[in-house]
């Protein structure tokens, strides 16, 4: 991920800290700092330190969870809103999605129990006042009740029954185990929308936090679902129903201005670069078109700006597996190609968007294959 420090690995995942997180950190010594002067600032910064360290063991609850089923886990990445583990997939046996979305939260739970017995230990016997655990802020509150408290609301905070946070997983679980695997995300989804109103109405009158929040879900949920529907209309397809098959190509001697002339002769994004038996090297985007253009000059070879590392697929090969390659290469477009290794076709998530909006307006059934097993 653009912007990140790699500080570590674990088991094939990488530990990163984004650099606004290095940000949120100078600037909470400095809000610490006026309040309070040097000591406060760095009791604080340790205080976030410590919060985000269980932040990360929440987020490898998951990744060990994930493991267990076969899905791994190629970074984690800490923000200053906290952690995300980017899996490879979601496991869509309603089952195994209810373990790993739970076993984040749990982590949290008994980094609580463990903070609550030994401030209980600490005290004697004497019983904790519950209401120091609200004094997250409270300069006057010690590090460890402030560790509690904290634990204690992230996993409030993460069972919301709204995606991206783990209760809008467990939600879409628990639905799945009764319904199909499109229709509980698209309840789920809804759900999650009509949660991230709330918070956004609440925010107007209490805490403009809540605004932001509200905003972050409501996207979120929207992109869970999406992200779904393709998955679903991707399914019982193959790669050839769905690929471009009229398209510019450019060859590699052809320049930025070539591609240039055909991004305004068509209404291609990618351009395939392809070799003299019509084999793929690489795609051109539009985007690094025009930075070329812009950076190095119009008579720079497509191959110096192409994107080379574009995997190829047979034509007759499933779309769901197509398109999950998309998203775990993170390229822009896959190639399909024939028996002989020719390039026949461009396929890019668009594509399947297409075919999916195709099939509702037809007011066609799924593809046989398209329901999840039970």
């Amino acid at each position: 991920m653009p912007w990140s420090l790699t500080i570590g690995r674990l088991g094939g995942t990488a530990i990163r800290i984004h650099v606004t997180f290095l940000l949120f950190l100078v600037w909470i010594w400095a809000a610490y700092y006026r309040s309070g002067g040097a000591q406060a600032a760095w009791e604080g910064v340790l205080f976030v330190a410590l919060l985000f360290l269980c932040v990360l063991l929440h987020e490898l609850g998951h990744v060990f969870a994930a493991r267990r089923y076969g899905v791994k886990t190629p970074d984690i990445t800490l923000w200053p809103f906290g952690g995300i583990a980017n899996l490879e997939r979601i496991p869509e046996k309603p089952s195994e999605e209810l373990v790993v979305a739970v076993a984040g939260p749990l982590v949290n739970v008994v980094i609580a129990i463990v903070l609550l017995l030994a401030l209980g230990a600490s005290l004697n016997g004497a019983a904790l006042d519950a209401e120091d655990l609200a004094k997250i802020e409270d300069p006057g509150t010690s590090m460890l009740v402030k560790l509690a408290g904290a634990n204690i609301f992230l996993v409030v905070f993460n069972l919301i029954p709204a995606f991206p946070m783990d209760g809008g997983r467990v939600l879409r679980a628990v639905l799945a185990m009764n319904m199909g695997y499109g229709r509980a995300t698209a309840l789920a989804a809804s759900i999650g929308q009509a949660i991230a109103i709330g918070l956004g109405l609440l925010g107007i009158f209490t805490n403009p936090m809540l605004m932001i929040i509200g905003v972050f879900v409501f996207l979120a949920a929207s992109g869970e679902a999406g992200q779904v529907q393709l998955k679903e209309a991707s399914r019982g397809h193959i790669v050839a129903d769905a690929m471009i098959t009229h398209f510019e190509t450019l060859g590699p001697q052809s320049t930025v201005d070539d591609a240039a002339d055909a991004l305004i002769r068509s209404t291609q994004k990618e351009f395939p670069v392809v070799d003299g038996a019509g084999r793929l090297r690489g795609v051109l985007t539009r985007d690094a078109m025009i930075r070329a253009l812009k950076d190095q000059g119009p008579q720079t070879p497509v191959v110096e700006v192409m994107q080379a590392d574009i995997p190829t697929v047979e034509a007759r090969s499933k779309l769901d597996a197509a398109l999950k390659l998309i998203t775990s290469a993170r390229v822009p477009a896959v190639g399909a190609v024939d028996s002989t290794g020719k390039l026949v076709g461009l396929l890019t998530p668009e594509n399947v968007g297409e075919l999916m909006m195709i099939h509702v307006a037809r007011g066609e059934r799924p593809a046989a294959g398209l329901r999840d097993p039970a």
